[in-house]
């Protein structure tokens, strides 16, 4: 039993609670700015650059694929400046035209593009992959402690403990910055803070964690792991690092939970197959995110609706 949970379990759940807890940290400063929507348009334009980035490197690497995402909201911005310009239309309907219309450029270069031997579709592209990131060549718990076992790790699992532990640093590095830019941006340049320049970091950083998370959750269920975690905290507390602390919990407890229940819930319930784990785990964040709405502690915020977080 402890071998078939090292080889097939482990793993994934590992990569997913990484991946998550990526996603939160930057998650909580987008939520407290009201620009938890970023995620949403970041899911949708960075998939056109992850995929133009594989068929030109081959490779689903992380440098080419934040690269080639980054490349894709660079376009995306002179897109919507040229739709808004031209058209004449206001910005959201640029940006949501440009978003849309990038989507489905991605997805129909999936379709249509040679991908070789590399598992990279449609489906793979928008929920992930995380049930085949397993360790075959484990043999139980002493596995851990063998480095030729450790060698054959799926190479997702130290890229998602990477990018987690940089996140993690980035937050501890730039947490006054970010925490007087999100409460009060003219306080902020009054101290010399350079505001715009937290911010583009801030989104490259939120980026950077779901071009990470790709091959795992893929571009689309990366949203819940941007937004549900930190929205569950905020509604539990009215402190920051005590809510930045609380969604980095929430994001594992939805990762675990949500892969146990894709791969025995059905089983329990009398099926036969397995459903999507990332899809399991969006569900399940977004379900202790209900739940925190009603029942929260802070569900009630004062009559202007600013963040009181400090």
């Amino acid at each position: 039993m402890g071998e078939d949970f090292v080889r097939f379990s482990l793993a994934p759940l590992l990569i997913g609670a990484l991946a998550a807890m990526a996603c939160a940290l930057p998650g909580n400063f987008l939520l407290l700015r009201r620009q938890a929507m970023i995620g949403d348009a970041i899911s949708h334009v960075v998939l056109p650059g992850i995929v133009v980035a594989f068929l030109l490197t081959g490779s689903v690497s992380t440098w080419p694929m934040l690269l080639g995402a980054l490349g894709a909201a660079a376009v995306s911005a002179v897109l919507i400046e040229l739709v808004r310009r031209i058209g004449r239309v206001e910005p959201g309907a640029a940006m949501g035209v440009v978003f849309t219309t990038l989507f489905a450029l991605g997805v129909l270069l999936l379709e249509r593009a040679s991908l070789g031997n590399v598992h990279l579709d449609v489906q793979h592209a928008l929920y992930g992959n995380l049930e085949s990131l397993i360790w075959l060549r484990s043999s139980g718990w002493a596995s851990l402690t063998d480095p030729k076992a450790l060698a054959t790790l799926p190479e997702e699992l130290p890229r998602m403990a990477a990018v987690a532990g940089l996140m993690g640093l980035l937050t501890l590095i730039f947490w006054r910055p970010l925490k007087i830019s999100t409460f009060d941006e003219g306080f902020a340049r009054s101290l010399g803070i350079p505001v715009r320049m937290v911010s583009f970091g801030l989104v490259l950083a939120a980026a950077a964690a779901c071009v990470a998370a790709f091959d795992a959750v893929g571009s689309i269920i990366v949203i819940a792991m941007l937004v549900c975690p930190p929205a569950t905290a905020r509604l539990m507390t009215d402190r920051l690092a005590t809510q930045v602390w609380l969604s980095l919990a929430f994001a594992v407890f939805a990762a675990v939970l949500g892969y146990v229940l894709a791969g025995y819930g059905p089983l329990w319930l009398g099926g036969e197959d397995s459903v999507s784990a990332a899809g399991m785990i969006a569900t399940v964040s977004g379900l202790t995110l209900g739940i925190a709405a009603l029942y929260g502690p802070h569900r009630r915020r004062d009559e202007a609706g600013e963040p009181q977080a400090l």
